[in-house]
């Protein structure tokens, strides 16, 4: 199945949101915690397209508040009538502060900022919820003031609105961290941000796809149905990553490499080892067809692929430019122009 079957299927369905599960969300923010342990400590942190009745990052957060030193959290989702889930019963008799009859339009805020129960702590019990205005769209007046107010966001936002998503954080410049697609990347409104380290990339997820659950019927004629990957109840999706502007030790973890002369003679492709790197006929570069195959010895400019920013560390490489040559199209050799690439070059030491 291709990186994109999944996620097309999802746009025509209208349904593109996938639950995340609770070890994935725990390893991205033990990342964050090992880098700066009070990355969290005093923050106000919103979930916003989010569901405590299915999603697992309300969840955690309200699980470690207090060992993660949170002044408040707020969750919010979108209306049942909205996204056609069916709601659970976790909140079913949950203190409301609106009398209302409830009306299947309107979202839901969850709100954790103290202990209510009694009983010392302050975790997933002590959340108390009311009805939005609205129907909880991020895009509502009623959730960007809740946007203004955190300090920090996090969240799997519906892949089909992942630029709008990622605007909508930037525009506020809020920390962030959130889970889109890798060819995201490619994106006119993202890359620029990414050259200009304002966000970065962190954990791949296990073998290069993240298992999520979803209110979609998987089709049991897709390819990935009876291989080994498949999992019951969750939807596969390839080359998901986690986007964010929170720091993390990886992103500052050089790639160890040999020099150009030794990965001409040892190098594990056949593409480099005997061969050596071409140049590209529209651009002043080399293509370097494996991050492995990146020589630490060359000073020009290097053509590498997009999966080269899942091991980017920006004291080690600048990033120069995006996939086109000098008159504006792909990168060509030999006439050729299959290479989507980024440009590189080492910084100075």
């Amino acid at each position: 199945m291709g990186d994109n079957a999944t996620l097309t299927s999802a746009k025509k369905a209208k349904q593109d949101e996938f639950y995340t599960q609770y070890a994935d969300i725990q390893t991205e923010m033990n990342a964050y915690l090992e880098y700066d342990p009070a990355v969290f400590k005093g923050k106000t942190i919103l979930l916003p397209c989010d569901d405590p009745e299915w999603s697992n990052f309300t969840r955690y957060f309200a699980e470690n508040f207090s060992a993660l030193g949170l002044k408040k959290l707020i969750s919010t989702s979108y209306s049942p009538e909205a996204k056609t889930a069916k709601y659970g019963s976790l909140f079913e008799y949950a203190a409301s502060q609106d009398d209302a009859t409830p009306k299947n339009e309107r979202g839901k805020i969850f709100v954790l900022d103290h202990d209510v129960t009694g009983d010392g702590k302050v975790n997933f019990d002590d959340i108390k919820w009311t009805y939005l205005k609205g129907d909880g769209d991020f895009r509502s007046d009623e959730v960007r003031k809740l946007r203004d107010e955190a300090d920090v966001i996090i969240t799997n936002p519906p892949f089909s609105l992942f630029r709008e998503f990622l605007a909508w954080i930037m525009e506020a410049d809020k920390q962030f961290s959130i889970i889109g697609n890798r060819n995201a990347i490619t994106y006119k409104e993202v890359f620029p941000l990414i050259k200009a380290n304002r966000i970065w990339l962190d954990n791949p997820f296990v073998r290069g796809a993240g298992y999520f659950k979803s209110s979609m019927e998987v089709d049991k004629n897709l390819s990935y149905y009876n291989s080994h990957d498949y999992r019951e109840g969750f939807i596969r999706v390839p080359g998901v990553r986690w986007f964010t502007n929170l720091e993390h030790g990886r992103r500052h973890q050089p790639l160890q490499l040999m020099s150009m002369a030794d990965n001409i003679k040892y190098s594990r492709h056949k593409e480099v080892k005997g061969v050596g790197y071409q140049k590209y006929d529209n651009y002043d570069a080399i293509e370097v067809p494996f991050t492995d195959a990146i020589p630490s010895d060359y000073d020009g400019i290097m053509g590498v692929p997009i999966s080269f920013l899942d091991k980017y560390c920006p004291e080690q490489f600048e990033i120069v430019k995006f996939r086109t040559g000098d008159d504006d199209r792909d990168l060509c050799i030999n006439g050729n122009c299959p290479y989507f690439r980024i440009l590189i070059r080492r910084r100075e030491k």
